[in-house]
């Protein structure tokens, strides 16, 4: 039995096909979490629905004519959320648990000391035996400082938090081997580390979310490569968070085995920090080659850099790029991007990225 688990619900999962609210269902999974926290299980829940509920509250008053796409999306987004934690505190508080409201943005995640600072927030939440519901903050975060959507958000949370299991909410059951309408399409319950899946994910965004199936399995192949099993479910199925931790094998689902590793918790920061990156540390052959060996822990010495891209400070992330032009990993900075152009190629230098500030994909 887990100990803790992140659950995300997507859009699709709560959002009617009019755009509204699903009270219903919403009120179904806080049934359901309710019976997983009764069972000693520690929650963290990260929740979309706060557009919709925007959505619904405001309705036809608002001219959308008269408002751009980031406009509408900060209105609905700050009535929206405010409706919506509050319907989760009704919820919740039938069945005496309290709730948390954790708003975030990409930008806040992409520093040590913000994430540490995120984290010890919701640590406390726990340990006090509230439940964080966690959403990224919408009024402030647009276009480049949006996270890919709550799919990503929640591979950081779990991963951040040491959650032992991801539950991802859509609308479908989770990766078909071809469309989900097509009757010969089968679900893959299984993905192993190693699986590829590029021939069946399907690239279009559905329903009223950012992200799609291409978004959420690459967060689930990403964190379970950390040790921690995801599964991709359909939140409309009768029960399912019951189900998928007490039977997994007999619910439907796209499950994502853990890889038998154990990441320090700055790697795990540094694993979820790509979209935080400043630059590019671009590779010789030679480096690139042992980089991706798995042989041994290899840092990057300035001798095998052939170029930097970008403006970073010390301590920022930065892009691993092999020589091939395909990115290899992300890690930390050592050096200013100024200071790494100096020491291209030079020997007896420190490490422009140490081997613990560096996550190979």
């Amino acid at each position: 039995m887990y100990k803790r688990i992140t659950i995300k619900i997507g859009s699709n999962v709560l959002t009617r096909p009019d755009g509204s609210l699903d009270v219903t269902r919403m009120s179904a999974l806080v049934d359901q979490i309710a019976t997983l926290r009764h069972q000693g299980i520690e929650i963290i829940l990260v929740s979309s629905g706060a557009m919709a509920s925007g959505r619904s509250e405001l309705g036809q008053s608002v001219d959308r004519n008269r408002l751009d796409s980031v406009e509408q999306r900060q209105l609905f987004s700050a009535v929206g959320q405010a409706k919506l934690i509050n319907r989760y505190f009704d919820l919740f508080r039938d069945y005496g648990i309290p709730v948390g409201q954790v708003l975030t943005t990409k930008e806040s995640l992409g520093t040590r000391g913000h994430y540490l600072n995120q984290r010890g927030c919701m640590m406390v939440m726990l340990d006090n035996g509230v439940l964080p519901i966690v959403n990224e903050n919408d009024t402030i975060s647009v276009t480049e400082l949006m996270f890919t959507d709550n799919d990503e958000l929640s591979g950081l949370i779990a991963t951040m938090m040491d959650a032992e299991a991801l539950i991802i909410l859509s609308n479908i059951d989770g990766i078909f081997t071809g469309s989900p309408s097509d009757p010969e399409a089968r679900l893959i319950r299984k993905v192993e580390p190693d699986k590829d899946l590029s021939d069946y994910i399907q690239t279009e965004k559905s329903g009223f979310g950012r992200g799609g199936m291409k978004t959420k399995s690459n967060i689930a192949r990403r964190v379970a490569k950390e040790g921690i099993p995801v599964f991709i479910a359909n939140g409309k199925a009768d029960n399912i968070l019951p189900r998928l931790i007490n039977d997994p094998d007999h619910t439907p689902c796209t499950a994502f085995v853990a890889a038998e590793v154990s990441v320090s918790s700055m790697k795990k920061w540094i694993a979820n920090s790509e979209g935080f990156a400043k630059g590019e540390i671009h590779l010789n052959e030679q480096l690139s080659a042992t980089l991706r060996s798995d042989d041994k822990a290899t840092s990057i010495l300035p001798i095998g850099v052939t170029n930097i891209i970008g403006d970073f400070e010390r301590n920022d992330i930065v892009k691993v790029i092999g020589a091939d032009g395909t990115e290899i990993g992300v890690g930390r900075t050592a050096y200013s991007s100024a200071e790494a152009r100096q020491c291209i190629g030079q020997r007896n230098k420190k490490a422009l990225v140490h081997y613990d500030y560096l996550y190979i994909q």
